[in-house]
């Protein structure tokens, strides 16, 4: 699964720096402060839609250009997404951990929907 919000906060960095705008910049721009202006572009907060036709206007895109999902963008793991957040080995190997019980139950899921359909295949006969 691709997470969004880390998506648009990297579209608008992007545009930032390509623009050498600064944060602060954005936040005046928008009518907020740079605490939060961070928040949204670390992914800690949400950017609702209002804050992402404020920004669009600010970078001069469309909305469109700071949804848009890159091609590149490979892994779609939510485990994933949060690997590179943690700081402590402690919670890495938690994720780890989690990662593979998802795997394990996603399989268990995908044998016992086959199973069913070879069960209804037996009965009929």
């Amino acid at each position: 699964m691709v997470d969004i919000n880390m998506t648009i906060a990297g579209n608008i960095l992007a545009l930032l720096k390509k623009q050498n705008k600064k944060q602060t910049d954005l936040a005046d721009a928008i009518g907020t402060n740079k605490q939060t202006v961070n928040k949204m572009l670390n992914g800690m907060r949400m950017i609702n839609a209002i804050e992402l036709k404020a920004i669009a206007e600010y970078l001069g895109v469309k909305m469109e250009e700071l949804t848009k999902i890159s091609s590149v963008c490979t892994d779609t793991s939510v485990v994933h997404t949060f690997m590179g957040k943690v700081q402590s080995e402690q919670a890495k190997q938690a994720l780890a951990i989690a990662d593979e019980i998802s795997d394990m139950i996603l399989f268990h899921k995908k044998v016992r929907r086959k199973g069913s359909a070879l069960m209804v295949a037996w009965e009929n006969d």
